[in-house]
Parts: C-alpha cells; structure tokens; sequence
C-alpha cells in the first residue's frame, strides 16, 4: 500500500515511476532498465535486502547512480555509511510531499 500511494504522489508530480517491492527485483528492473532510470528512492529496511547492499550493487551497474536514500533512523550510523559510499542523498520519514519533491529536484540537479 504504501509503495502504491508513493508512485500515485510521484505520478503526481510529474515523474515516471517504476516500483520494486524487494531488493533482488530493484536490482532487476535497474539493470533492464537503467538508461530509463535517472533517481533511485531506496529505503534502509526492504524484504531480501537492506539498502546499504542493494546501493552497493546498483552503483556497481551504474557508479554515477542518483540515490536518495530514506530512513526512519537517523542519518549518522549505517546511513551515513551509505552516504559515504557514493549515495546521494538522504531523507527522514516521515517527510512532506514537499520535502521529497525538493529532495527529488536536489538530487537530480547534482552532477
């Protein structure tokens, strides 16, 4: 439910959406698709994965990969570690329509 009402607030505001319920698919729709893909929303927690590793592999497909990283925690422990391997950018939930989109934006713009 709640990755459905994402990309209906995604669609929302203009971005083309591909959802992944678990790591191992995430990673199967960024490999088939990833020309098509400019943003990657991970969360901390996902069934298969955790998010450190699904990262971890996505920027082995792509080393310029735009990710946002999202988490209930706090930035500091394992998130700022994903940060420091390369990832982007990160969220506190619960956020705003507003904060992600400015978040989204932000990310994007980044070279």
């Amino acid at each position: 439910m709640i990755l459905d009402v994402s990309s209906k607030i995604l669609e929302a505001l203009g971005y083309q959406v591909m959802i992944a319920g678990g790591g191992k698919r995430g990673i199967e729709i960024y490999e088939q698709n990833k020309e098509r893909i400019d943003l990657v929303i991970l969360d901390m927690i996902m069934p298969e994965m955790e998010g450190g590793l699904i990262f971890d592999k996505l920027k082995q497909i792509n080393p310029g990969i735009k990710a946002i990283l999202s988490s209930g925690y706090s930035m500091n422990g394992q998130a700022q570690n994903i940060l420091d391997r390369g990832c982007r950018s990160f969220i506190q939930k619960p956020f705003t329509i507003r904060t992600l989109s400015q978040k989204i934006r932000e990310t994007l713009d980044l070279q």
